[in-house]
């Protein structure tokens, strides 16, 4: 068990982040009363370890240029649509580098200082995540999201830490609306490095994504890798949302650097699912022929070995027999984790089909 409590965290999130992105962040942030502390205690970390971000900022710097580089494998889909599982049981295949829980919390502490910052970080890291029992460790895989709030301002996880501003953190940096030129090459060099580096220290040859954010960045994400390959996961919206507003809203009473009204809060979970889904519909045209999966979680959760071995044949993204056992193995030992059970009532219903109704009929789900 780790020393810290995720619930009581005594610094940001943001401590992992660069000066510069600190600066952009907080730019025109008012510090409220009760947050304070954490702020200066988060800055005063963040001033402590900067010298050494630079020296792996150098090293970044230095590295030769690349050449004909692998596209990355990307799962997508709304939050709680069970991206974590499939990254997992992909994650088995020792072709694929991910980012990890330790990259997410000091992407800039990768090419230099790595095994000691990471053996302290494990010290510190509990085992497991507070909202949904999830197992949590230092190398676990995750998504980039969180290494890219501590790598830009233009990360849709900010709101984690300011959720005053989440239609703004939706629209700017879920969406990428209304980016100036410049900040749509620091969202994408951001992304370049957070793959190259995972890559290099994992000595690996195909970088597998898992971030649901990513599910409205089709265009951009091609921009970058025009050969990349999507698994998309669609789950039963009266689950994803109840899902949803509970974990984000656990979340954010860890992460929050101002005061958290939950009075519209539940309006702003059913705008987002809205937002990406619409998104993802206008984009997913753009993805070549047979570089597209998409499929039902409940169908996945049936049968993950056979569905994995039908995603691997599709998209043509390695060769299954070679890694079938270890999937079986990794799909065996999670046979009986217990999922939360939810319950709709009738409010849930009620907004669920007014809001998410297209998805709820190209997919077929029903009460």
């Amino acid at each position: 068990m780790g020393i810290l409590n995720f619930e009581k965290l005594p610094v940001s999130t943001l401590v992992g982040a660069d000066s510069k992105t600190l600066k952009d962040v907080f730019e025109g942030i008012e510090r409220e009363k009760g947050y304070r502390g954490k702020i200066r205690t988060t800055r005063c970390v963040q001033k402590i370890l900067a010298p050494f971000y630079n020296i792996n900022t150098r090293r970044y710097n230095a590295l030769p240029e690349e050449t004909n580089p692998t596209s990355p494998v990307f799962i997508i889909g709304h939050w709680r649509s069970g991206t974590t599982y499939v990254h997992n049981i992909f994650t088995q295949d020792p072709q694929f580098g991910y980012c990890t829980t330790y990259q997410t919390v000091f992407p800039h502490l990768m090419l230099w200082g790595r095994p000691f910052f990471r053996g302290a970080v494990k010290l510190f890291i509990p085992n497991e995540r507070a909202t949904d029992k999830m197992e949590l460790g230092v190398d676990i895989p995750q998504e980039e999201e969180v290494a890219l709030s501590n790598m830009t301002a233009i990360s849709h996880y900010h709101f984690l830490s300011f959720p005053q501003r989440m239609e703004e953190y939706r629209e700017r940096c879920l969406l990428l609306n209304g980016l100036t030129p410049e900040e749509h090459e620091e969202f994408k060099a951001a992304m370049r490095k957070l793959v190259r580096t995972s890559l290099l220290t994992q000595k690996k040859s195909v970088f597998l994504s898992k971030n649901p954010p990513h599910t409205a960045r089709i265009k951009t994400l091609l921009e970058m890798w025009p050969d990349a390959k999507f698994i998309y996961l669609v789950r039963n919206p009266y689950t994803v949302f109840e899902s949803t507003r509970n974990f984000f809203g656990k979340t954010i009473n860890s992460t929050t650097l101002q005061h958290f009204d939950r009075e519209g809060y539940e309006l702003e979970v059913l705008k987002t699912y809205k937002a990406l889904y619409d998104r993802y519909e206008e984009q997913k045209v753009l993805i070549p022929e047979g570089h597209l999966y998409e499929i039902r979680f409940e169908d996945i959760e049936a049968d993950p070995v056979a569905i994995t071995e039908d995603i691997y044949r599709k998209l043509d993204i390695g060769n299954f027999d070679d890694v079938s056992q270890k999937i079986k193995e990794y799909v065996g030992s999670k046979r009986n984790f217990k999922k939360n059970k939810y319950t709709y009532d009738p409010h849930t219903v009620e907004v669920v089909e007014k809001w998410c109704i297209d998805a709820l009929h190209k997919w077929d789900y029903h009460l």
